[in-house]
């Protein structure tokens, strides 16, 4: 019975609202962008080092196999035809620094909170994700956007934006933050995402 209710009051709520989702053109920003998630293997000085030598050189290489890609689906099944390259990258840095620590690398989809790059904002909810997992991956994580490839500082994070595709409305959705629109839009969205969570 309370699951109804719940139900029924989202479905109400939904009607008033509907003005305010996003259109389809703010809705592809989560299915157009490919995130990397590195988790150290605990919050240790020398773990939360070696987290971040393990994303340079994986920033590295990613930024070199999709250098030629124009497309999302391009950039995953390079990633995907690349998987066992990179783990082994990865495992390279890690013995490199005198560790033994396991590393599984895994492409697929993720939930991201909220995150903020210069001025790109990325709103939580599911991206596809390369997901790095060192050790008992009990360290804080690290989070960048591989493609549109944001994660080198020295990408003009707009002009990346264009090359890989992103309408102008996407790109004010992402780069715009004086308009509440936008936010009130995915902040609705990432309710919405939390309630299907909770019930599936």
């Amino acid at each position: 019975m309370k699951t109804k209710i719940t139900f029924c009051v989202s479905v109400c709520l939904l009607m008033l609202i509907m003005p305010f989702l996003p259109v389809r053109d703010e809705g592809e920003i989560y299915e157009n962008t490919l995130r990397l998630h590195v988790l150290a293997n605990s919050d240790s000085t020398e773990d939360q080092t070696l987290k971040l030598l393990v994303r340079d050189a994986l920033v590295e290489e990613t930024s070199r196999l999709s250098a030629g890609c124009s497309s999302l689906s391009e950039a995953k099944n390079v990633y995907e035809e690349n998987l066992e390259n990179l783990q082994t990258v990865a495992e390279n840095v890690i013995r490199n620094a005198g560790n033994s620590d396991s590393v599984t690398i895994t492409l697929d989809e993720e939930y991201y909170p909220e995150r903020q790059y210069g001025n790109i904002r990325l709103p939580s909810g599911r991206y596809n994700s390369l997901k790095v997992s060192i050790g008992e991956s009990e360290g804080q994580n690290w989070w960048c956007v591989l493609f549109p490839p944001l994660c080198v500082e020295a990408a003009e994070a707009e002009e990346e934006l264009v090359a890989t595709g992103f309408t102008p409305n996407q790109i004010k959705v992402l780069t715009d933050s004086e308009t509440p629109k936008y936010v009130i839009r995915f902040r609705i969205l990432e309710w919405f995402e939390d309630l299907a969570d909770l019930f599936s």
